[in-house]
């Protein structure tokens, strides 16, 4: 089977996932547990990891699947951040929380639309232009760099005050009401979007922000576009759960941020010491993203225990 069909197949299985969630699962708006985001969270590694041994059975053994799961771990690594500002979009339009799986789905359909263009126009440059990665590296240092070095004042977001977000106000008529979870009414011959139009938009904005670094980060373990995509897929169709499951607690994973920090540092440098045809093995590649990723989530939970007084407060 080529590339191209394993691709089509594929995404012809998630769009099948896609279909029995909301069309099947569901239907009515209602509140997600954090028992059901937790079983969804499960299920969704559990096939991701499955998806990892079929590579390695039949798609090129060791390295192509060590490369999925360091990309699939890099792409669910920094979704996290992502999660950061859903919160805050949704708690500042004042969602009720049984539209929040209604709205993370479309706004997760659109992501895996943006994030296939994003792959495959990358992979075309790449395939052109080599040097590009290099590109991509520097990128990656400095948005590493940055989050390093960013304090908790610096992540204040005020949707109301995002061009986006003024843009639709002035060029769209917006009602007051959430009307059902609809993002579209129809009064007569005039049409209608609601706020959730609105929270959907911003939402699939700053996941193509959030696109920039991740994209770049993924072509730094693999090229090959079939393991790039497929890993960023699973790693935002989990997306959903991971937020109903984390959404309460993330602030006490304090040190999370300085680990994704380490992780685009580390990615980025690994692109750019190939200009001295200098090459860091997968396997390391998986290890250090992997050491990054859980030692900054069990050290802020050690930190937190041992020295509450000198921490700052989970909400």
């Amino acid at each position: 089977m080529s590339e191209f069909a394993l691709i089509i197949f594929f995404s012809c299985i998630i769009i099948l996932f896609l279909v029995i969630d909301l069309g099947l699962l569901h239907r009515t708006p209602k509140k997600i547990t954090t028992q059901s985001a937790l079983y969804q969270s499960i299920f969704w590694v559990l096939i991701s990891l499955f998806f990892c041994a079929f590579i390695f059975k039949f798609y090129g053994g060791v390295r192509p699947s060590m490369e999925f799961l360091s990309a699939y771990l890099t792409e669910k690594a920094l979704s996290v951040d992502n999660i950061f500002v859903i919160i805050l979009i949704l708690k500042y339009f004042k969602v009720d929380e049984v539209y929040y799986h209604k709205i993370l789905f479309w706004g997760i359909l659109g992501a895996i639309v943006f994030r296939a263009i994003f792959i495959f126009l990358g992979a075309f440059l790449v395939m052109k232009f080599y040097w590009i990665l290099y590109i991509f590296g520097a990128f990656l240092v400095y948005s590493g760099i940055k989050l390093m070095t960013a304090s908790d004042d610096d992540e204040t977001l005020n949707p109301g005050d995002s061009p986006v977000i003024k843009f639709f106000r002035k060029h769209l008529s917006i009602t007051k009401g959430h009307f059902g979870g609809k993002f579209i009414i129809k009064r007569g011959s005039k049409i209608l979007f609601t706020p959730l139009f609105l929270v959907l938009i911003f939402i699939e904005c700053t996941d193509l922000i959030f696109a920039v670094d991740s994209i770049p980060a993924a072509f730094a373990i693999t090229t090959n576009q079939f393991i790039l995509f497929s890993a960023n897929i699973f790693a935002i169709m989990g997306l959903r759960a991971m937020f109903f499951l984390l959404a309460g607690i993330l602030d006490k994973f304090f040190l999370l941020q300085k680990g994704l920090a380490i992780i685009l540092i580390f990615i980025g440098a690994k692109m750019l010491l190939e200009i001295f045809s200098i090459h860091i093995p997968v396997g390391i590649s998986l290890a250090v993203i992997s050491a990054s990723l859980f030692l900054s989530i069990a050290l802020s939970l050690v930190l937190r225990k041992c020295y509450p007084q000198v921490l700052p407060e989970a909400d």
